[in-house]
């Protein structure tokens, strides 16, 4: 169920037994593209991989264009 478990229980078997009321967000939010993000689990660079493929939403690229990880880091 992807992301989509954030917001309404799974209907995968077996059933959630302690899904917060109301989910853990209202919606599942959109990359900064207006994008849906990109779940994999289990994922390559941990359980799972939340991804978005940047500006251009073509998997690789720079700049803008470049893909963004849950594992990636960002220095100041």
């Amino acid at each position: 169920q992807g992301l989509e478990a954030l917001v309404k229980p799974s209907d995968i078997s077996p059933a959630p037994r302690n899904f917060k009321k109301g989910g853990y967000l209202d919606h599942v939010p959109k990359d900064p593209w207006g994008r849906d993000y990109i779940y994999i689990a289990p994922g390559d660079h941990g359980p799972f991989d939340i991804i978005t493929y940047g500006q251009d939403g073509v998997q690789g690229g720079e700049d803008m264009d470049a893909d963004i990880g849950s594992w990636s880091t960002t220095q100041n």
